[in-house]
């Protein structure tokens, strides 16, 4: 059975920092390398930066199948926008369609809170995830490269779709 669930607890947030660094280091690396993906969990996905970012307003979601995490979303409500900062999944449950339960959490909270708009962003180079938010109606607006500290940079498209 596939659910999904507030992550609200401590234990949640571990777990949901653990699948972060097992997914972004077999996902990312070969996009972005090694030493940006450790850089990236540090700063946006270790427990406290979690911890941080709920207590600022985002909103983690876990997707779990049966009782294990597989997956998870973030998103942020701006004033014009619901922002869909995350969203991963486990490799063994990519292509399976789940992803769809993911895109439901995020148009049913911006259905929620009035929210026309679902924007996100997405590294140039991570095609597949392109194709999936192609699929799933987002349009590309525009493009942009952010210095992340540390000679970083994320060199994403901004996507959007009105709902």
């Amino acid at each position: 059975m596939i659910y999904s669930k507030l992550v609200s607890s401590d234990d949640d947030i571990v777990i949901t920092t653990r699948l972060a660094h097992q997914i972004w280091h077999e996902y990312f690396s070969p996009i972005i390398g090694k030493k940006q993906v450790e850089y990236m969990l540090d700063k946006f996905q270790s427990e406290q930066e979690i911890k941080k970012q709920i207590k600022n307003g985002y909103l983690y979601y876990a997707l779990l199948s049966d009782t294990r995490q597989i997956g998870y979303i973030a998103l942020r409500l701006d004033d014009d926008a619901l922002f869909l900062s995350k969203l991963y999944l486990l490799k063994e449950f990519r292509g399976k369609g789940l992803s769809h339960f993911m895109f439901e959490i995020a148009e049913k909270i911006a259905r929620q809170h009035d929210k026309k708009i679902i924007r996100l962003t997405c590294n140039k180079n991570n095609l597949s995830s392109l194709a999936v938010y192609e699929k799933k109606g987002y349009i590309i607006k525009k493009a942009e490269k952010t210095d992340i500290g540390n000679g970083f940079f994320m060199d994403d498209y901004i996507l959007e779709k009105t709902i």
